[in-house]
């Protein structure tokens, strides 16, 4: 077989008869390879949306978590508020029903009191009656 003295410089005829730099076999996996990478970079493209889809996604749940957290916190404090308003409304309540029980205590005792005297001065005009 004969040498090409265009190959042995460098230079290769394509299937259209041009003059090319490149080997065919090289120029043809440098398009391919082209190619691969242009639908890499559609490919990673297409998943850059996917991910910032999924980010603002998450962002938007873990915004709503965190509301719903706080309006938790907000309804357990709350709820321990209230219970501790009971628990001074039933302080406030067993100390009046105690004040209350000491007052009848002493109603109890005054109405002994007012009851012996009024026996006494009942006494007292019978007596005073029966010695006129």
């Amino acid at each position: 077989m004969a040498k090409d003295p265009l190959g042995e410089a460098g230079l290769h005829f394509d299937e259209l008869n041009k003059l090319r730099v490149l080997e065919p076999e090289v120029d043809q996996k440098t398009r391919e390879l082209k190619e691969e990478c242009e639908d890499f970079v559609d490919k990673i493209g297409q998943f850059q949306k996917i991910v910032g889809g999924l980010i603002e996604l998450v962002d938007e749940l873990a915004k709503e978590a965190e509301t719903e957290k706080m309006k938790a916190i907000g309804a357990r404090n709350l709820l321990k508020s209230v219970a501790k308003q009971r628990e001074a409304q039933q302080q406030q309540l067993q100390a009046l029903t105690a004040e209350k029980k000491m007052q009848l205590e002493r109603y109890r005792i005054e109405y002994e009191a007012l009851s012996k005297v009024e026996a006494e001065q009942n006494e007292f005009i019978e007596q005073f009656i029966l010695q006129k």
